[in-house]
């Protein structure tokens, strides 16, 4: 056969330098019966990435549960889609965007950004509200400053200039990822259920079409960066990082939901990860049929590029489509007009082939079944984690004083303000924004109705590393009660499954661990996955980060006016504890920022009382009962409350009782648990009706004056709390333009 690119020898180091085993590229020989061209070795090398084909999670994500009556579109698709009523839909995902973002953290961030829109706008979605999940290494680290500033002003740079709103999201710091930070970001679009796309081609002889950026050489290589672990020479990898354009982007989606509106697209995929490749394949493999491009017709932007670069670049901001015959020129008048590249670069046959010709010549013909089919497929060796020694809570020191304790957990890093961050993003763009970052859920109004989606982003990877079921399960649940918090009910998750080397047993062991909480979790509270991502290999010489299942829950709210903050609206109001424990303080805050210590167990996270409690919680709140309502979670109860005063400006005069000791009361991480702020007349009935369905439930003391009181403990003015708490991260990042 003719090949450009053919005389280039495939040695084993061309083979390894593409990540494949040598296991795996018998399978190619296998598959093709002759040695591979350069470009079909590169097509075959991204598709089998880790990245791209899941080869080590794939048998163990097939375990989750994915299906609810509401569940319009599970996995396997560009995003999950739920059922929202009255002819709507809710389409989500989130991804990972991690090695991009510690190698070059501005463009990394900001393309994480723009790829997971185009996996919900691509399904004929609006982009409705963005949210983040971000992992850096400790602040002390000479790094962290300046991926933090990077990685924000990307995500800030690239949203604001869509005009899609950030509206949430969570930030940590731990010494694991030093050498890997974690960026995931999640995107959440309006759909009518009855005008969704999906990517599976059709009909032979329809054209396939290019619209977009034109094609460069950025990105090449990013699906196969982003499979390995890195080295001292990650720095070199600066080159397989995208370079991102918000505002070809927003053109982009414009462009394609006008299209959207016509009776034009046949099926429809976004180019991320493996560019031109992976969009190609995934079209034909899941409508079975073959695709014949020629790549001479690619709008390209930079002069000789070759096969191999075009097939393998992650230019940002490109779409591929099948359309129906004869609609091309409408649709090249709608791209025109939003002044993007169209194409006509191909069309459907009945090969079952990816056929690439240049410049007359066959570069490349593969079939496309093996692509995905056959793509390798590992069950890795596991071990099970041994899960931590419980701590009892006589065992650790209490302080000496409980309000200089909480001073000092609310100015640590791991508590403080998160505005210098969020207050960098457009979170009230296109207007619909009624709950805004610093609260338990972000909430968008369903534009035109009544509706509101409430989003939530959180895992606890301290508690993955300490016990990854209970962490898995612990993650879920967490958002659940987010998103209940606000008077919201749960309907489903996203995820991004962001985890060391799975060629260590330990490692994948704490994968398949930490699934089976999170798909327990699932059943439990009737909360389905419907999409989501993986990322392994997040090690840095060996030393891999803290298992980080980070999950993206969506839930939806029928009336908004009834929803919750987490504020309390006035003074004597009374704060009515829902749920019990026993003081867990084991890989607690407070134990890391008071005593210096990591160790401990996870706490156990009661499925049956999570989905018990909260459903009552959120029929209080439905039923305008509640005034405020905050779940507990890092750093205990007496977080949670000074968080809720925070909000308010509103302080509290509470008695802990002495049940446990007091630092067990106030900063124990018992799971399942919420503070409510309520008026004087419905409290005692509220705690009646959880008493009478077995649920513990007690008060607290009320709201009041500006002080936070812990009777016989604590009495410390707000104003100091808040002080400490919104100035470290400012003044944290100040010392990034003057060092």
């Amino acid at each position: 056969m003719t090949a450009f690119e053919n005389n280039i020898d495939i040695t084993e180091d061309l083979i390894a330098e593409h990540g494949l085993s040598a296991d795996e590229y018998q399978r190619v020989l296998d598959i093709m019966g002759r040695t591979p061209t350069l470009t079909e070795l590169g097509i075959f090398s991204v598709m089998w990435s880790e990245h791209c084909s899941y080869k080590s999670s794939r048998l163990h994500l097939k375990k989750l549960p994915t299906e609810a009556p509401w569940v319009i579109c599970g996995p396997g698709e560009n995003a999950g889609i739920i059922d929202i009523g009255d002819g709507q839909a809710a389409i989500f995902k989130m991804e990972s965007h991690n090695h991009p973002s510690y190698i070059e953290p501005y463009q990394g961030a900001a393309t994480g950004v723009g790829g997971i829109l185009r996996d919900v706008f691509t399904m004929g979605a609006r982009p409705v509200a963005n949210m983040n999940a971000l992992r850096f290494g400790e602040p002390e680290h000479p790094k962290t400053r300046h991926l933090l500033s990077g990685v924000v002003e990307g995500i800030g740079g690239y949203g604001n200039c869509v005009g899609v709103p950030t509206v949430g999201g969570e930030t940590n710091f731990h010494p694991s990822y030093n050498g890997n930070i974690l960026v995931n970001a999640m995107t959440v679009g309006l759909a009518d259920a009855d005008n969704i796309f999906y990517c599976a081609a059709a009909g032979v002889g329809n054209p396939v079409v290019y619209v977009g950026s034109k094609t460069g050489r950025d990105g090449i290589h990013g699906a196969t960066m982003a499979s390995a672990e890195f080295t001292e020479d990650s720095e070199e990898k600066r080159p397989t990082v995208q370079v991102g354009d918000p505002f070809t982007e927003k053109l982009l989606i414009e462009a394609c939901l006008e299209l959207m509106q016509k009776d034009a697209i046949v099926a429809i995929q976004d180019m991320g990860a493996a560019g031109l490749t992976s969009s190609s394949v995934e079209m034909a493999s899941k409508g079975d049929v073959g695709f014949e491009l020629n790549l001479n017709n690619v709008p390209q932007r930079e002069e000789h590029m070759t096969p191999y670069e075009m097939m393998l670049s992650e230019s940002q901001e490109r779409m591929l489509m099948v359309l129906k015959p004869g609609h091309e020129g409408e649709a090249e008048a709608i791209f025109r007009k939003w002044d993007l590249d169209f194409a006509v670069i191909g069309e459907i046959t009945d090969t079952g082939n990816l056929t690439l010709t240049f410049d007359g010549d066959v570069v490349a013909d593969i079939p496309v079944a093996p692509l995905t089919d056959l793509a390798p497929e590992y069950d890795r060796p596991w071990v099970p984690s041994e899960p931590k020694a419980d701590i009892k809570a006589e065992d650790v020191a209490a302080p000496a004083d409980l309000g200089d304790a909480l001073l000092k957990m609310m100015g640590s890093p791991h508590l403080a303000s998160r505005k210098w961050i969020w207050e960098q993003y457009d979170h009230m763009v296109m207007g619909d924004t009624i709950q805004r970052p610093g609260g338990d859920a972000a909430m968008v109004r369903v534009h035109g109705t009544e509706k509101g989606l409430a989003i939530s982003t959180d895992c606890t990877p301290r508690y993955c590393y300490a016990d990854p079921v209970q962490g898995g399960r612990q993650a879920v649940a967490e958002t659940w009660r987010n998103i209940t918090a606000t008077g919201a009910t749960p309907l489903a998750i996203t995820n991004c499954l962001n985890f060391g080397n799975p060629e260590r047993p330990e490692i994948m062991g704490q994968f398949v661990e930490c699934l089976k909480g999170m798909g327990e979790a699932c059943i439990a509270l009737d909360y389905p996955v419907v999409s989501g991502n993986v990322s392994l290999y997040n090690e840095t010489n060996g030393t891999g980060i803290h298992p980080t299942p980070a999950i993206g829950g969506v839930g939806l709210i029928a009336d908004t006016s009834k929803m919750t903050t987490i504020a309390p609206k006035a003074e004597g109001e009374v704060l009515v504890l829902i749920g019990g424990g026993q003081g867990h303080l084991g890989a607690s805050l407070y134990l890391d920022i008071i005593e210096s210590r990591e160790d401990g167990g996870a706490p156990e996270v009661d499925l049956d009382k999570e989905r018990h409690y909260g459903d009552f919680v959120r029929e209080q709140i439905l039923g305008s009962k509640v005034s405020a309502c905050h779940d507990i979670s890092d750093g205990g109860l007496l977080v949670a409350l000074t968080e809720m005063s925070l909000a308010s400006s509103i302080g509290f005069d509470i008695d802990l009782g002495d049940n446990l000791p007091i630092h067990a009361a106030a900063f124990g991480e018992d799971q399942a648990r919420y503070i409510l702020s309520v008026t004087a007349a419905h409290a005692e009935q509220i705690v009646k009706d959880a008493q009478d369905e077995n649920i513990p439930a007690s008060i607290l003391g009320k709201t009041q004056g500006t002080d936070l009181i812990v009777k016989g403990q604590m009495n410390i003015p707000l104003q100091q709390v808040l002080d400490l708490h919104r100035n470290w991260m400012p003044e944290y990042m100040r010392a990034e333009h003057s060092a």
